[in-house]
């Protein structure tokens, strides 16, 4: 059933490490965006708290596809936007890093946002007391027990970017959907066998870091 990958015709491995590239780059920068557009959110200066909500509201409400598109044909064929340069195909990975980092860095903001309304308020109020600042209160005492409590959250948002980078697939990043669309185009007869290899890919690739974040979770909740 599978004798089509006897003949070395596809590079299975090779689009999964790309699936697996762009979780991992893209799931580093959403973390860092995502955590600044919290600040933001809960952020004592009028204008921050605006734009990050207005980020986040119209970013979240996108189409992911048209967010990458958009990356492809605005900053790089028409603004020349090539992000350190090479060919078009690192290019192009990195313009779909950048949009999964735009996009799911919105739904990190929200669950850290969660979170932080989490802590008691009292804990905020007697850091000020001190002399703290904005700035130090959210960084030493707000975000690390936000973060404790919104593992099981981020394990969705990872799992979910894992499943978004087919998408990428549409400004020609050859991940692991790029492939399974020319297989199918190839092996027209045997497409079961090729849809189950590629969810059992995924299957893969998604299920060890639910339940390995899970864990995670139950190990550092925070006791009220």
């Amino acid at each position: 059933m599978f004798d089509f990958l006897d003949s070395g015709q596809y590079d299975l491995f090779g689009a999964f490490w790309v699936t697996v590239q762009l979780t991992l780059y893209s799931a580093a920068g959403s973390l860092i965006w995502g955590t600044l557009l919290a600040g933001m959110r809960v952020s004592p200066v009028p204008l921050l708290r605006t734009f990050g909500t207005g980020y986040v509201n119209v970013v979240r409400n996108t189409p992911l596809t048209l967010i990458l598109v958009g990356c492809s044909l605005g900053l790089y064929q028409t603004l020349g936007i090539t992000l350190a340069g090479g060919d078009s195909k690192s290019i192009g990975f990195r313009l779909a890093v950048l949009g999964l980092t735009a996009y799911t860095g919105t739904f990190i903001c929200e669950a850290l946002r969660s979170g932080i309304n989490t802590v008691p308020v009292g804990q905020a109020e007697a850091a000020r007391a001190l002399g703290l600042s904005f700035r130090q209160v959210l960084t030493l005492i707000v975000l690390p027990q936000a973060f404790r409590a919104v593992v099981a959250p981020l394990a969705n948002v990872l799992i979910a970017l894992t499943k978004n980078t087919t998408v990428a697939s549409a400004i020609g990043v050859a991940e692991a959907s790029a492939l399974m669309k020319t297989m199918i185009e190839n092996e027209s007869s045997a497409l079961f066998a090729v849809f189950a290899l590629f969810a059992l890919g995924f299957i893969l690739l998604t299920l060890p870091t639910g339940l390995l974040l899970g864990w995670v979770s139950k190990r550092v909740a925070v006791k009220r």
